[in-house]
């Protein structure tokens, strides 16, 4: 696949700045700039790539080599990090469901995120997906490796979301409270080969959108992750680009945004006939944050969303999609 899309490339190394032109310390024609590309793209695909992200090469490639070896692993062996009710663990092939698709998707996943001790307070009052990871003593690597993807995604996420509000017309700082303890979510993602001549409505992901704020992702060589455009409905590639990665807006933002910045559907076809790999970051805010529009300065009389915590939305959301959440409910 060509390294070319129609999609926009954004150069964001402005907003790592250390100037003291505002808050950030981002001068404010870099965060300006960066805000009205952001705009653009959000208004626009939805979708988006950014160069100049600032994660280090070194531990994206530690990431990936450290998932990789886990996902080579027998399934009995992985099966012993299953995922739990928090959503940490491993996640086998079959177990996505996306809304509307006739087919599982081909994949499977290792999903972390924040790590909380048990006696941590957001635990203790019950918060749904809290608590410590799951990390296999049977794979050593991944959790230094993982932990410091998480922790490299959670400031590029924290960055990006200063341009997003001044694309908005917010302040710059709008979202940092809101990200005191993150919902933020990284998962390593493996997908099997599919076969040319597949039955056409076999995905490695269905067609989607996102649950939540913002995505963040890492693909490698191999291609098809494929972006539905608005106007036609035709399908875009959105192909890997070298020092790039992909960022996209979530139903939550959608929401938050009063739809100003809309989720777009996107899928997954595997037909290089190799196994991929990506690696996605869920970067959302912490579970009791109320996702309203009037906040975003959307008048009350042309709110098309009612009031809900970040929490319960990606709930939710996880409720329709996971295998394993019904079986959950379905515990005596």
């Amino acid at each position: 696949m060509a390294d070319t899309t129609s999609l926009p490339v954004i150069d964001i190394s402005g907003l790592s700045g250390t100037s003291a032109g505002s808050a950030s310390g981002v001068p404010p024609r870099d965060i300006g700039r960066v805000a009205e590309a952001i705009r653009a793209a959000c208004t626009g695909p939805g979708f988006f790539y950014v160069s100049g992200h600032g994660v280090p090469e070194a531990v994206i490639a530690e990431a990936v080599r450290a998932a990789r070896d886990f996902f080579h692993l027998p399934a009995e062996v992985k099966a012993g990090v299953k995922a739990n009710a928090r959503h940490r663990g491993w996640h086998a092939m079959g177990g996505a469901l996306m809304e509307g698709a006739k087919h599982s998707d081909r994949k499977e996943f290792f999903s972390m995120g924040l790590e909380l001790p048990e006696d941590d307070p957001a635990v203790l009052a019950g918060e749904a997906l809290r608590g410590p990871n799951q990390w296999p003593d049977f794979a050593p690597a991944l959790r230094p490796a993982m932990g410091a993807y998480y922790d490299a995604m959670f400031g590029l996420g924290g960055r990006l979301l200063r341009a997003v509000a001044v694309s908005l017309g917010l302040e710059e700082g709008f979202f940092a409270p809101c990200y005191r303890k993150p919902l933020q979510r990284t998962q390593a993602i493996f997908y099997p080969p599919q076969s040319v001549g597949a039955e056409e409505e076999i995905y490695g992901v269905a067609p989607h959108t996102d649950f939540g704020c913002i995505t963040l992702l890492w693909q490698d060589s191999n291609g098809g992750l494929q972006v539905r455009e608005r106007q036609g409905g035709s399908w875009i590639d959105a192909p890997p680009l070298p020092g790039t990665l992909v960022v996209n807006v979530g139903d939550l933002l959608g929401r938050w945004s009063n739809d100003r910045f809309a989720s777009t559907p996107h899928r997954v076809v595997n037909r290089s006939g190799r196994e991929r790999m990506s690696i996605a970051t869920f970067h959302d805010p912490d579970f009791g944050v109320v996702i309203d529009p009037r906040e975003l300065g959307t008048p009350a009389e042309e709110a098309r969303y009612e009031p809900i915590t970040a929490g319960r939305h990606i709930l939710n959301r996880f409720d329709q999609a996971f295998g394993y959440r019904k079986t959950l409910a379905a515990a005596p």
